[in-house]
C-alpha cells in the first residue's frame, strides 16, 4: 500500500481539488502497481474550517482514508511525522495541501521506491511559478540552508518527499524538538534519489510560510545540524583579542612617549560597546544550544492528536 501523508493548514477552499487530485492516483497506483492507496490528513491545529470540510467529503472519496487532528498548531513536520506514524502502507508519499507540488510526483516516487534500489525519493525543484518576491524570499532562505546548514541539498531545497517503511522507522525514532525534518531526513542517509519537477502556482488561499516562519525553521536548522554559530564566535573572539593586543600596545608605546597627554573617552567607550556587544552575541549564541538541548530533556510529544478518524471510503 502507498500512504499518503498531507499536512493541512488553512487550505479549505482547496480541498476539493485536492481530493479529486488523490482519486486520481489512486487509480494510477492501482492500474500501474496494483496496490491500494490510502491518504492520512493531518490538520494542524487550523483555525478554519479545513477538519469539518474532510471530515464532510473523506466519507465519499474513492480511497481509504485517515483524518487527525492536532491540538493546536505545532507545525508542518510535527504534522507530518504525526501522519507518518499513523500511516499503515509500505510505501509512502509527502505531499502539500496546497498542490502547488504536482500530485504526479507520487507517482514517481512510488515507481523510484518500488524498484527497491532506493530507500528515499526528494522531490527537487527546478522551477517556480511563484511571484518574484517569493521566490527570491525561497532561493535565499535554501542558499544559506545549502551553505550552513546541509550542503548535498538540492539547490531549490526539499519540501516533498517518498520512502520506504524501512526509512520511515528511522526517521520517526530521531524525536528531536525543534528540529529540522528535511535535516533529519539527509543526516540519516540511506540510499536517495532525486525526481525533478516544477512548482505551480498557488490556486486558493494565501501561504502560511512566512518570513518569520523561515527565519525559525533556519536557526532551528542551524542550531541542530552545525557548531557553525560557535566558531564564527571563536574567529570573531580571537580577532577582538589581536586587535586589543596591538591596540593595547600601541597605546602604551604612545603613553610612554608622550603623545598621549590625556586618555581618550571615545576609544575607550567604544572599545566597551564593541566587546560588551561581542559578549552578548556570545551568551545568545550558547544560549541558543543549551534552550534547544534543555527542551530535548524534556521528552515532551513532537505533537498531540486530539481526535482521530478513519474512512473506508466509497467501493471502487
Amino acid at each position: 500500500m502507498l500512504s499518503v501523508v498531507i499536512p493541512v493548514y488553512r487550505n479549505r477552499d482547496g480541498i476539493p481539488d485536492l481530493i479529486a487530485a488523490l482519486a486520481d492516483i489512486a487509480a494510477q497506483v492501482r492500474a500501474r502497481h496494483g496496490m491500494e492507496m490510502e491518504a492520512v490528513f493531518v490538520v494542524d491545529g487550523c483555525p478554519e474550517a479545513s477538519h469539518g470540510e474532510l471530515a464532510k467529503l473523506l466519507p465519499s472519496a474513492p480511497f481509504p482514508s485517515k483524518l487527525l487532528l492536532h491540538a493546536r498548531n505545532f507545525g508542518s513536520f510535527p504534522a507530518i511525522r504525526t501522519g507518518l506514524a499513523a500511516a499503515s502502507g509500505r510505501y509512502f508519499g509527502v505531499i502539500a495541501a496546497d498542490l502547488q507540488e504536482p500530485p504526479e510526483l507520487l507517482l514517481q516516487f512510488l515507481d523510484t521506491l518500488a524498484g527497491g534500489a532506493f530507500d528515499l525519493v526528494v522531490g527537487c525543484r527546478e522551477s517556480r511559478d511563484d511571484p518574484f518576491a517569493t521566490k527570491v524570499a525561497a532561493n535565499t532562505f535554501w542558499g544559506l540552508y545549502k551553505r550552513f546548514v546541509i550542503p548535498e541539498i538540492p539547490d531549490g531545497g526539499v519540501d516533498v518527499f517518498g520512502c520506504n517503511v524501512a526509512f520511515r522507522d528511522r526517521l520517526l525514532a530521531l524525536e528531536e524538538a525543534h528540529s529540522s525534518l528535511i535535516g533529519q531526513i539527509f543526516w540519516l542517509g540511506f540510499r536517495r534519489a532525486e525526481v525533478r519537477y516544477s512548482r505551480r502556482a498557488r490556486e486558493h488561499g494565501k501561504s502560511a510560510w512566512t518570513w518569520r516562519r523561515k527565519l525559525r525553521y533556519l536557526a532551528d536548522s542551524v542550531f541542530s545540524f552545525t557548531d557553525l554559530p560557535i566558531r564564527l564566535l571563536t574567529v570573531f573572539g580571537a580577532l577582538g583579542v589581536a586587535v586589543s593586543a596591538v591596540l593595547g600596545v600601541a597605546v602604551l608605546v604612545a603613553r610612554a612617549l608622550g603623545m598621549i597627554p590625556v586618555p581618550g573617552y571615545a576609544a575607550t567607550a567604544l572599545l566597551v560597546v564593541f566587546f560588551g556587544g561581542l559578549n552578548i552575541l556570545g551568551l545568545g549564541i550558547i544560549g541558543g544550544y543549551a534552550w534547544r538541548a534543555y527542551e530535548n530533556t524534556k521528552r515532551r510529544p513532537l505533537a498531540i492528536v486530539m481526535s482521530a478518524h478513519e474512512f473506508q471510503g466509497e467501493s471502487r
